[in-house]
Order: C-alpha cells, then structure tokens, then sequence
C-alpha cells in the first residue's frame, strides 16, 4: 500500500517527509537497520545481525509493502536519509480481520522531534480507513519507557505480557507487553 508523501517540520526546525518506500533508500535504510540496533536494547536485533539484509531484499521487501493491499511500510527521511521507519499489517482471514499489527524505530539522534507521534497518526488513520479494523496492536520491550509513554499517549493500553520473551547478550531476560488501540467505529 502507497501513501501520499507527508511533509513536515521537526521540533528543532528541520524538514522531514514520510512517505512509502523507494529504491533510493535501499542503501539509507541498511543503514539506519544496523545504527538503530546499536543505539538501544529495545529493538529485537543486534547489529551483527543485520546482515543478512542486503540491496536485494530490501528491494523485494519495499516491493511487496508498496503493492500490498494489507501491508505498508511508512519512512521517515531527513535530509535524503532515513531515520527512522514504521509499518501496518493488516491481518487477514475471517476471524481476524479486524486486527493490524505495527512496529516504529527511529534512529536515536531523531528522538523527540515529533517523528513518532507523526507516523503513529498516520498509522491510526490508515487503520480508520479499514472498514473492517477495530484494533491496532503492538509490543514493546521491557524498559522501553520513551516507547510506552508515546504509545500510551497514541491510545494504546496493556493487554498482556510474555515472560522473558527477550534475553540480551549478557543474559538478561526481558519480558515483553502487548498493547492494543480501539479503532472507533
């Protein structure tokens, strides 16, 4: 699914589009995968991991989210550089329908600037548009205060919590929330 490009102005004055994905980020985006997962405990991947990223791939991944009728994968580009991105997936099949999951990372130098209450509003409308949606849902790792905050603000609650669903290299275990967001119909 494409949206429409959305420009906006950062808190600290600089200009910022989202917008669907494009062949030209394919290098920014691989980028931003393996800075983001250094920056934070919070995303599910190390930077070694990053790696099997490649050109390819995320040429196919930004393929299949722009020609998805269920999917869309919004980025976040300051300067000709992606910092940061997020995507809806609405589920499929008759008992689930209802429901869109979403993920967001941004890179760290961007926090606070209004880029993740931005997507999460774009997020929720394309969810509206959705006859059939009455949920968004999301989780967020253990710790993760700036994220829970932003979501709580967005209108998501706790619904659930798994048990040491992540474990960092050092060994820690971190559990993980489940959070929802009606969709008013």
């Amino acid at each position: 699914m494409r949206i429409e490009d959305i420009y906006f102005t950062l808190k600290d004055g600089r200009e910022a589009v989202l917008r669907s994905p494009r062949e030209e980020d394919i290098e920014s985006t691989l980028e931003y995968l393996v800075t983001s997962a250094g920056e934070t405990e919070f995303i599910v991947r190390y930077p070694e991991e990053c790696a099997k990223y490649t050109p390819e791939g995320e040429k196919k991944l930004f393929e299949q989210k722009n020609e998805s009728p269920n999917d869309a994968m919004i980025m976040c580009v300051v300067d000709g550089r992606v910092v940061g991105n997020c995507d809806i997936r609405f589920l499929g099949g008759i008992k689930t329908k209802h429901r869109a999951n979403i993920g967001i990372a941004l890179i760290k130098e961007y926090w606070n600037q209004g880029i993740g209450t931005r997507m999460f509003e774009e997020l929720i409308r394309l969810a509206e548009e959705k006859e059939d949606v009455l949920q968004m849902e999301l989780e967020f790792i253990e710790g993760n205060t700036r994220a829970r905050h932003l979501y709580e603000k967005m209108g998501f609650r706790i619904t659930g919590i798994q048990t040491n669903a992540i474990r960092l290299k050092d060994g820690t275990l971190l559990n993980t929330y489940y959070m929802v967001r009606e969709i008013k119909r």
